[in-house]
């Protein structure tokens, strides 16, 4: 039984199907997408932290009604991946437990602080922008429930990320000092967001499975190299210019050569020692352990409303 439920599961995964919930799956195939998805979902709720400090000091009533929408959006999307997580038997509690703990991770790039507005700006340009980089190929993930949430997600992370190019293209119309906070900031940020797509081919434990999986589509430094080569351009349109003295095109290989990326401070980051890591986790748990009074009257009230549909 076992061996006819493989095949059909590798015949599924050859042929570009979808894998469902109600399909066999191995039990590596389940491990593999619960912590690729929660990795992802709890990167969604913890990303709402550095930029929702500046939703009451953004300069205007327009500024401060995107960022708060932004910041909303980002919530919806932890609820649709926690809710992905689940149709393979994950529990959404024990997730967020296990992210309080340490036990599961979220994106490394959201453990660098956000000194100044122009961080919001060069936020929604270069972290979300390497987000859509890493997330569109998901749409093609062969876990259906997974690819269906990415589709409204990458359309909401682009969005983001026009917005966030809208608002750095302002500031630098604006006065010297304006300009130069945009230039600081592209220069705390872009190391990070070339991070953000995981170690290097050859240090990366999980990407050869997960691309014979088809949960992946390209690697982590081919993901790297297409963002650099979309984000030069932008740079350059900006005025800006990017922290990289290495920075500059081959054209041998049609592509942009850049420095070595500090992989020390990627493993410390990762690691939980980052500048943020322990504010990030205690304001997450925090929040977890403060709203238990809403999720119990959810509950409370879901089971009222079964009861009462079993008496009718």
């Amino acid at each position: 039984m076992t061996s006819a439920l493989q095949e059909y599961f590798d015949a599924t995964i050859a042929n570009e199907q979808r894998i469902e919930p109600r399909d066999w799956v191995p039990d590596g195939y389940r491990k593999t997408m619960v912590r690729q998805i929660a990795q992802h979902a709890h990167s969604e709720i913890i990303g709402m932290q550095p930029e929702g400090n500046w939703i009451t000091r953004a300069p205007s009533l327009r500024r401060k009604a995107i960022l708060l929408a932004k910041v909303q959006d980002e919530a919806g999307h932890g609820l649709y991946l926690y809710a992905a997580a689940e149709t393979l038997g994950a529990d959404r509690t024990e997730l967020t437990e296990n992210l309080i703990a340490g036990r599961q991770k979220y994106s490394s790039i959201f453990n660098y602080p956000t000194l100044t507005y122009a961080d919001v700006g060069v936020i929604g340009w270069l972290v979300d922008g390497a987000a859509i980089c890493n997330q569109v190929p998901l749409c093609r993930s062969s876990y259906g429930p997974y690819a269906r949430a990415m589709i409204r997600i990458c359309k909401e992370e682009s969005f983001h990320q026009r917005q966030g190019y809208e608002l750095l293209m302002t500031m630098m119309r604006g006065t010297q000092a304006q300009r130069d906070m945009v230039q600081e900031a592209t220069n705390r940020w872009w190391w990070p967001a070339l991070m953000m797509f995981g170690p290097p081919d050859a240090d990366s434990t999980n990407t050869a499975q997960s691309m014979a999986w088809k949960i992946k589509r390209h690697t982590n430094d081919e993901l790297r190299q297409r963002f650099v080569d979309m984000s030069v351009p932008q740079a350059r349109a900006l005025g800006v210019s990017l922290p990289d003295p290495q920075l500059r095109w081959n054209p041998e290989r049609e592509h942009h050569d850049f420095g070595d990326i500090d992989w020390v401070e990627f493993k410390r980051v990762v690691s939980g020692h980052g500048p943020c890591n322990a504010e990030r986790v205690a304001i997450r748990k925090a929040a977890h352990e403060e709203g238990a009074w809403v999720r119990e009257a959810a509950s409370a009230y879901a089971e009222k409303h079964a009861r009462e549909e079993v008496m009718t």
